[in-house]
């Protein structure tokens, strides 16, 4: 009854989290239906009489199927490479490309993590960075006209 108990808890909980909108609740949500899972496919190879952890009697109809528990073992460790992916996607920045009013113009990508809603929103910092780039190189191409005018005299 506890163990059916902590399920339903467990995936009310994870589809609660998962109809969120913030990303690092529909994480939470996922793992917490994954743990729910895990729980059903361990429950499915337990078998009711629970004694020992070593038990004196031989007879295997009582003793715990292993195969679900192989199976969970393998659940944790995928569900742990998800959750790592999820929350490092999570912990880019809260700009998940819904406040985006135009796309980019051309859509390439910069860089490894950039997005339409970035390269938009990191648009006029890239134009600032071009026009001082641009700015150094006058400045120093007055200069060397300077220097050439002072040695040709």
């Amino acid at each position: 009854m506890f163990l059916a108990l902590t399920i339903g808890i467990l995936i009310g909980s994870a589809v609660y989290l998962i109809q969120q909108r913030g990303l690092v609740r529909i994480v939470l949500g996922m793992m917490a239906f994954g743990h729910g899972a895990n729980l059903t496919l361990l429950a499915t190879g337990v078998y009711s009489y629970r004694g020992e952890a070593f038990p004196s009697v031989n007879d295997a109809s009582e003793m715990a199927d292993p195969l679900p528990q192989a199976f969970v073992l393998t659940a944790v460790v995928i569900a742990m490479a998800t959750s790592t992916i999820l929350l490092t996607l999570a912990a880019m920045g809260p700009n998940d490309d819904t406040d985006v009013v135009e796309p980019v113009d051309d859509n390439t990508v910069d860089h490894a993590f950039s997005t339409l809603g970035r390269d938009a929103q990191n648009r006029h910092i890239r134009q600032r960075s071009e026009d001082q780039l641009d700015h150094i190189k006058r400045i120093e191409g007055k200069k060397s006209a300077a220097h050439t005018e002072e040695g040709e005299k």
